[in-house]
């Protein structure tokens, strides 16, 4: 990992690299307030986002967790909360059991979105944040657009076995 100039996965113009990366991830966050149901979702879209930038420093399934939720709230508009993240990672876990060598394949380092990080710390207003993070998520939920086969048919399995059947 390195320390010095642009992060090397996510190409944010860093002067420390991934540190200063991570670091970064909540500059521009504080501006929302988590519990105005039209911000509600924007904590999950930037983790996911910042996640699927950097899938080299997560677990492998962190992927397919990360693109599931996305594909979840971007493509199925799925109003995520706290409860649903625990019953993903137990369908997930279930799910890998019968697949232990499947891997998502992610994009080329720095070919993963064009907002980063950085571009949270210039916001200024609350609906500026959630409109960067709503570009960042598309973004990188795009980036990743080989999976989406994948992942929809994950998407798919927990619905059915885990949101559908519990409403």
């Amino acid at each position: 990992m390195l320390d010095k100039g642009k992060c090397q996965f996510c190409g944010a113009n860093c002067q420390k690299g991934i540190f200063e990366c991570m670091d970064n991830f909540n500059n521009g966050l504080n501006l929302l307030n988590f519990e105005k149901s039209e911000y509600q979702t924007a904590r999950f879209l930037s983790v996911d986002a910042h996640a699927l930038q950097h899938p080299e420093i997560h677990g492998r399934w962190s992927n397919h967790f990360h693109l599931t939720r996305l594909y979840l709230m971007l493509d199925k508009n799925l109003k995520w909360d706290y409860k649903r993240s625990p019953l993903l990672s137990d369908y997930l876990n279930e799910y890998k059991l019968s697949r232990p060598n499947e891997f998502l394949i992610p994009p080329k380092p720095m070919e993963r979105g064009n907002i980063t990080v950085k571009d949270l710390a210039k916001v200024t207003t609350a609906k500026e944040c959630f409109r960067i993070i709503k570009e960042w998520s598309d973004e990188v939920y795009k980036a990743w657009c080989p999976n989406h086969l994948l992942v929809s048919q994950i998407g798919a399995g927990f619905l059915d076995k885990r949101i559908n059947r519990s409403i």
